[in-house]
């Protein structure tokens, strides 16, 4: 027989043993309960409108060829390189368009590259709710309350909302990272954390965050830390031999997907990893987890802990419970904290970290109050209250920036850089050529000429100069190697320096130049495919009639059409 943890001293407020410790009785209450988080957090993500950023658009295009046959490329023809980072969310969308529902057209009239990766999220917020129920209802007497409550504080964090609907993967592995923690939680209350079944699943789990993102490497080690803290002497042995099951169920998936990767792209890891030159972890990294403690808010963030605090005074199987999930919290803290910084606002890659932080400081907060009485319990709820209102106003005004200002729409990279250059192919009688710009999502999705990933994340030789492993230069690759017939570049990307290389104006005419320099956007043609001075004209001529449009609608671009498709162009 497997040995199993020692039963810990109930605490005075747990039911009598006779009767199931904090049950829920009503089904329709935790109907409600969940029924009601979505909602709301739906709501919430509404007020985004169509919004997706354009990053969540490369993986679509990887998914609409795998789904069509044509291989985990970019485009059609394209060489194959791992441009995305999230293969079980590109799974996701693969089977979506087989079905029907992604790619295809419009769903109750909303364009279904909107609807179905919106659709999918919110049952992912669904699952983590039910997950959350779960784990309530084996420490409170009102789970179905703690269930609410904590979608009620998901749904007041942007962060959370933004990311979590935003295309990306992020509400996937949110409820996998959740999952994850309720098992091995719910292992512990009942005193199984180490048998065969709870191993195995822990790896698994483990193994598809991996998969899910880069990151999630990173869940692979919950089950053994969890296990060290709560392991005593004479049962070490059955507790290795299960950290080992739990690493040979992460290994076989994991490690299946790790051959197809080196056999079918040569890489050990995603190309999207080669190109973005993830440095090597420091302790000083770790500093970076006061980002989010102040954007939380610090005075939300000490009562928080303060509660938490007081729900693991007393000694109770809540307390050893509690690490199952704290672990997991912790670990989605250091992972946020090692990876790159990244260019997109409201904190795209802390999504696994507010569920746990959410539920955690939910249930002891439910523990707390339990506890005390009337006048102690109003005390708490007016200290939760006082620390809560300033940082709830403080994340309104973050979430109502955000949707004035939200990171490159997906339509507006799709209009601006597939459909509008599409135009001027069409006007140099262009049927085959290629562009040179940063922003591949909307692009893939319908632009008809070949790309080239300025930002190297789907373009294997960019990915290896950006990251110092190649014999040659951005400039030399794209002068001497690639020639693109249009080169765009603008914002941060100016400082690659290609466009004051003495090659581009011996090479390329200039289309356009924002006159604002705080814009920094400009298109160029390579000389040899313009007919003559009328062609360029008439190319300038197009740019300065279509583009100031497009500039000044720029956030109004969450609508470009029910389908995208290359080849598509802008009415002149």
């Amino acid at each position: 027989m497997v040995e199993v943890i020692e039963a810990r001293p109930h605490t005075l407020a747990e039911l009598p043993e006779d009767v199931p410790p904090h049950r829920d009785r009503s089904r329709w209450t935790a109907f409600a309960a969940v029924l009601g988080g979505v909602l709301l957090l739906g709501w919430q993500a509404t007020r985004y409108g169509n919004w997706l950023v354009d990053d969540a658009a490369i993986t679509f295009a990887y998914a609409r060829n795998v789904a069509d046959g044509a291989g985990p490329v970019l485009q059609p023809g394209a060489e194959s390189v791992e441009g995305f980072s999230n293969p079980t969310w590109l799974l996701v969308l693969v089977v979506g368009k087989w079905l029907g529902l992604f790619d295809r057209g419009a769903l109750f009239g909303v364009p279904d590259y909107v609807l179905y990766p919106k659709a999918i999220a919110l049952l992912c917020c669904a699952g983590i709710l039910v997950a959350c129920y779960l784990a309530a209802r084996r420490v409170t007497r009102r789970p179905a309350a703690v269930t609410f409550a904590t979608a009620v504080v998901l749904a007041a964090i942007p962060s959370f909302v933004i990311w979590c609907f935003s295309g990306l993967e992020n509400s996937l592995f949110a409820l996998t990272a959740c999952v994850l923690a309720v098992h091995l939680f719910l292992a512990v209350l009942d005193q199984r954390l180490w048998t065969p079944p709870v191993a195995v699943i822990a790896g698994a789990l483990a193994a598809f965050a991996a998969l899910t993102r880069p990151d999630g490497l990173i869940y692979l080690t919950a089950y053994p830390l969890i296990t060290v803290v709560l392991v005593r002497r004479p049962l070490w042995r059955t507790a290795l031999r299960h950290v080992l099951y739990s690493g040979v169920a992460f290994a076989v998936p994991f490690g299946a997907y790790l051959l197809w990767r080196i056999a079918e792209f040569g890489r050990l890891v995603a190309n999207t990893a080669v190109a973005k030159n993830q440095a090597l972890p420091t302790v000083s990294d770790l500093t970076r987890a006061g980002e989010l403690v102040q954007y939380a808010g610090a005075p939300a963030v000490i009562v928080a802990v303060g509660v938490v605090g007081l729900a693991l005074a007393t000694p109770s199987r809540w307390r050893d419970g509690v690490v199952a999930l704290l672990v997991p919290l912790i670990l989605a803290i250091v992972a946020y904290c090692v990876l790159e910084p990244d260019w997109m606002k409201q904190f795209r890659f802390a999504t696994p970290v507010w569920v746990p932080a959410a539920l955690i400081v939910v249930i002891s907060a439910a523990e707390v109050l339990t506890r005390l009485r009337t006048r102690g319990r109003a005390l708490v709820a007016l200290t939760l209250a006082g620390a809560l209102l300033p940082s709830g106003v403080a994340l309104a005004d973050a979430g109502a920036a955000y949707r004035a200002d939200a990171d490159v729409p997906l339509c507006w990279i799709a209009t601006r850089f597939g459909q509008y250059v599409n135009g001027y192919a069409d006007i140099i009688g262009l049927d085959q050529g290629s562009l040179l710009a940063p922003d591949m999502g909307g692009s893939a999705m319908s632009s008809r000429l070949r790309l080239i990933d300025m930002a190297g994340l789907t373009e294997a030789k960019i990915a290896d100069i950006l990251a110092g492993e190649a014999d040659t230069t951005l400039a030399d690759y794209v002068f001497e190697n690639r020639k693109p017939t249009f080169v765009h570049t603008h914002g941060d990307w100016i400082a690659n320096g290609l466009t004051v290389d003495p090659r581009m104006t011996r090479d390329y005419y200039p289309i356009h130049r924002s006159e604002d320099p705080t814009v920094s956007d400009e298109d160029w043609v390579r000389k040899d495919v313009v007919r003559d001075e009328a062609q360029l004209a008439q190319l300038r001529e197009y740019s300065g009639t279509v583009l100031p449009h497009l500039l000044a609608d720029y956030q109004k671009t969450g609508e470009c059409g029910d389908t995208l498709r290359p080849g598509q162009t802008l009415p002149r």
